[in-house]
């Protein structure tokens, strides 16, 4: 089956074969649909399943991602002609401060893998630039991250702005990073936090289905 075949290169981070898989999908009259779910999306939830129980590190989903966003890059367009709209948007970033970004780009990449878009704002982001994103993008989640225990205090200063700007019953707040915990995700009234990035992309799928 082709798309058994594509979520298996695509674990293993072939991109060429993802790539000619998934035209060979099209080709097959595959539905773009089924491509993504059963062949992208079931291959990347098993990379983030395996990643959470440390089966696998941080260079091999990396490298799955990628093989993912190549046969994106073909998929896309076809999906978009088809009508077919992602499950949910997601504004992501690396907080004030922080210029760490490998957090966040598996976070990223894991949302992606779950058909959530994501809008990448980078690193050392200010309060003022995702409140500004909030009203441009209207998004479902803002994922906020923070590696320094320093900078993770930045992340209920950037809840406050939002709430005082009267957005914050748009959107839902993850928080996340080394220093974070579940508790201190409560104090400062973020909606959801989590460990790891397979865990966020599976709350954030949690999250979005109840929208």
């Amino acid at each position: 089956m082709i798309l058994e075949e594509m979520s298996l290169a695509l674990q293993n981070g072939r991109a060429k074969e993802v790539m000619a898989l998934v035209q060979q999908a099209l080709e097959a009259k595959i539905s773009p649909k089924s491509i993504l779910e059963e062949g992208m999306i079931k291959g990347m939830s098993i990379v983030g399943a395996k990643f959470k129980r440390n089966e696998i590190f941080v260079p091999e989903v990396l490298i799955a991602a990628r093989a993912m966003n190549k046969g994106l890059e073909i998929l896309k367009p076809v999906l978009a002609n088809a009508g077919i709209v992602p499950i949910g948007k997601a504004l992501i970033c690396t907080v004030k401060g922080d210029l760490h970004d490998i957090g966040k780009n598996l976070v990223k990449m894991m949302l992606e893998g779950q058909g959530i878009t994501c809008i990448d704002l980078g690193v050392d982001v200010e309060a003022e630039t995702i409140v500004e994103a909030i009203k441009e993008h209207h998004p479902d989640l803002v994922c906020l991250s923070a590696l320094l225990s320093t900078t993770m205090m930045s992340q209920g200063e950037i809840i406050s702005d939002i709430k005082a700007a009267g957005l914050r019953d748009q959107v839902k707040i993850l928080v996340g990073g080394a220093p974070v915990t579940k508790e201190f995700a409560i104090e400062i009234q973020a909606d959801g936090y989590a460990p790891d990035a397979a865990s966020a992309a599976e709350l954030a799928l949690k999250i979005i289905s109840k929208r």
